[in-house]
């Protein structure tokens, strides 16, 4: 027999179907099976899975933290290029990653693709190309959208790198020596596009998938299976003892009703798939492993920072990761994650998103129109952190010009505007003294500890929507004591719009900091135009967030737009051009004016 354990780390299958239709044999294993995605563990021993960021920032090498934050997301199915659901969960969690360095602490960011399993072969098949060439043409996709996407992972794995197949092999050889794998038939309806079988009871009309509305077609095969259900007691008091185990709280309530309905055993194997990770005969090789020191080994996985701080993943795969793989784990020996995180879906103006209804969103074309802060701003910001969330071109526009190009951006160039024509760009006092006597600073650094608790609770829309807060009283107070009244004034009047412009830079500064793990590239520009470095960006700490940063003396970059208003050309009824939004297909660039005061 030639099977294959199949781990879908995208789509949360594991080849799964509870055990209803199944003859056992009390034979085990033989081996002789192949493994694809199994047991896709991103953050055991991340560093010698796969390729990485060739330097992490100089904040993590000078962090005291002993214990890592590791940080996963799935492993992403390589049957088609990158999706903006993906993309979503991949932006969510390099914005965690950044705060967390920012915090002081050694992150690993661990993302990358599964490349096994059948859809794969058929889309290689399909587009006249072998797996393997299909594997390496959009896994280079994934790597290149992250990297207009601004994403900051530390390690990118690919689940046919020989490293990771290792690794996999000893984590199967360890739960097959437990005693929970074991051989049966299996007769049921399989869903060709979630590569799973499915119960009966949670198909729609004819039989069809309730994910892919396609009919499933019967199958029968001679498979391997996982004991799921000798891990009912385990996995329930987990979730008694460990309540923040899964969030937001509406998907613990999710997995405890699952669990509570009886765990059944599951297929982990495809008889009939031949892309996959060979599995030696001899089920006595890890000692083999052990002596060869140039091999990774499970061991070494576990003690670089196993087990992980965080796991990423979106609702669809939440029963695979909260349940079947943390059984699997504590079958292996093994510690399960802190944390297991289940995000929402994206739809589009209101609707699903299927390449049959033709809406589909194309991260490459979002971030080519609109530029990498956009994006992450605008999914970050509306799409509360757990819940589904919408896109729409015209909100997605009105959003990002109203937050990003006015509020933020405008607000930087007409104080930086102000400082050169009347203090050569220079500022007249620190900001500390500036602010004295003034309620402004209590506002910003009550704001401040808002963003920061919201941040480290993963509310990342209201982190975000405390950092705006900042800018919003920046504005107001700019408005209210109108420093370009006080500098026609003179006298001591001017000493005072002096400091006022002082005190919205500081601001600035402040929101440049907190900001920066949701739009890194527009704080960047920020940042240099408050007169500092890349370098010294790079190197901040959220302690940097802490009033009083901008000193006398302290000379700003030229006014520059830092952020252009989103504007396209359309055509009118008079067959002219009208300015009105984005048209597709075509970036504005970064330079486009803002107004200044």
């Amino acid at each position: 027999m030639v099977g294959r354990v199949l781990v879908s780390s995208q789509n949360g299958n594991w080849f799964f179907s509870p055990l209803s239709s199944i003859n056992s044999r009390s034979k085990h294993v033989k081996d002789r099976l192949r493994i694809p995605n199994p047991f896709s563990l991103p953050s055991l021993k991340s560093a010698m899975l796969c390729s990485c960021r060739s330097q992490l920032p100089s904040r993590q090498e000078q962090s005291t933290s002993v214990e890592p934050f590791v940080l996963t997301t799935p492993l992403y199915y390589v049957n088609a290029p990158p999706h903006m659901g993906s993309a979503y969960t991949t932006i969510a969690a390099d914005v965690i990653a950044r705060f967390q360095r920012l915090l002081g602490k050694k992150v690993i960011f661990v993302t990358g693709t599964d490349e096994h399993g059948e859809k794969i072969a058929s889309a290689a098949t399909a587009r006249g190309s072998s797996p393997r060439e299909h594997c390496n043409a959009v896994s280079y996709s994934y790597k290149m959208l992250w990297k207009d996407l601004d994403i900051s992972y530390d390690k990118f794995i690919r689940t046919t790198d020989s490293k990771h197949e290792t690794i996999v092999k000893e984590f199967y050889s360890r739960v097959l020596a437990n005693g929970d794998i074991y051989r049966a038939d299996y007769e049921g309806l399989y869903c060709i596009n979630c590569e799973e079988y499915k119960d009966q009871k949670e198909l729609l009309e004819n039989n069809c998938c309730p994910m892919h509305l396609k009919p499933c077609t019967p199958r029968k095969e001679d498979n391997f299976f996982f004991a799921l259900s000798k891990y009912q007691k385990s996995m329930e008091e987990i979730l008694s003892q460990n309540p923040n185990f899964v969030q937001p709280s509406f998907r613990l309530n999710e997995v405890q009703s699952w669990i509570k309905s009886g765990l059944k055993d599951f297929s982990i194997s495809r008889a009939s798939v031949d892309w996959g990770i060979p599995v030696p005969n001899d089920t006595n090789y890890m000692s083999a492993l052990s002596q060869d020191k140039e091999q990774p080994t499970l061991q070494d996985a576990i003690s670089s920072g196993w087990p992980a701080s965080l796991h990423l993943i979106g609702k669809d795969i939440l029963r695979f990761h909260a349940v079947y793989w943390p059984a699997m784990l504590m079958s292996a020996g093994l510690s399960i994650p802190k944390m297991i995180f289940g995000h929402g879906f994206l739809t589009k103006d209101g609707m699903k998103m299927g390449k049959s209804l033709g809406n589909t969103l194309e991260p490459n074309d979002l971030v080519h129109r609109f530029g990498s802060d956009a994006v992450r701003y605008f999914f970050l910001r509306e799409v509360e952190f757990g819940s589904d969330g919408d896109y729409s071109e015209e909100r997605f526009i009105n959003i990002v010009n109203a937050h990003l190009a006015n509020t933020i951006g405008n607000l930087l160039n007409r104080a930086l505007g102000l400082l050169k024509k009347n203090c050569h760009s220079t500022l007249a006092v620190d900001s500390n003294i500036a602010a004295e006597g003034s309620a402004f600073k209590n506002t910003i650094e009550e704001l401040v500890e808002k963003a920061r608790v919201d941040y480290d609770n993963l509310s990342l829309s209201s982190a975000c929507e405390a950092v705006l807060e900042i800018g919003n009283a920046g504005n107001l107070y700019l408005d209210e004591h109108a420093p370009w009244s006080r500098f026609k004034q003179g006298g001591s009047s001017n000493e005072a719009a002096a400091k006022d412009l002082v005190v919205i830079l500081e601001a600035m500064r402040i929101i440049a900091i907190a900001l920066s793990p949701v739009v890194p590239s527009l704080c960047l520009r920020i940042y240099e135009q408050l007169g500092y470095s890349k370098d010294q960006f790079e190197t901040m700490t959220w302690s940097d967030t802490k009033w009083g940063g901008l000193k006398q003396g302290q000379v700003m970059a030229q006014p520059k737009p830092v952020f252009a208003r989103i504007e396209s050309i359309t055509e009118g009824e008079d067959g002219g051009e009208t300015i009105k939004k984005v048209v597709k297909g075509k970036r504005i660039p970064q330079s486009q004016g803002v107004a200044e005061a």
